[in-house]
């Protein structure tokens, strides 16, 4: 199964051209897709990513992509 990254580009905590680039890192053959996720109240406030359809959130890119890495590895 191919892993599906959701990423906003339009919230406010969430910085596409950063975070994008470290997810494909994680999984380089993974699907991602990049747009209003309808999660405004935490993007204003969290980084967060859907992961195969879980959000995760943190209060910071660097802690959120720990949390993907080990969300991945369940």
């Amino acid at each position: 199964m191919t892993t599906e990254f959701r990423v906003c580009d339009e919230c406010k905590m969430v910085n596409v051209k950063t975070l994008v680039p470290r997810l494909k890192e994680i999984e380089p053959d993974c699907t991602m897709e990049i747009g209003c996720q309808s999660y405004c109240g935490i993007g204003f406030k969290k980084h967060f990513a859907v992961v195969n359809g879980r959000h995760i959130t943190a209060p910071t890119e660097d802690q959120l992509v720990e949390k993907v890495k080990k969300h991945l590895k369940k």
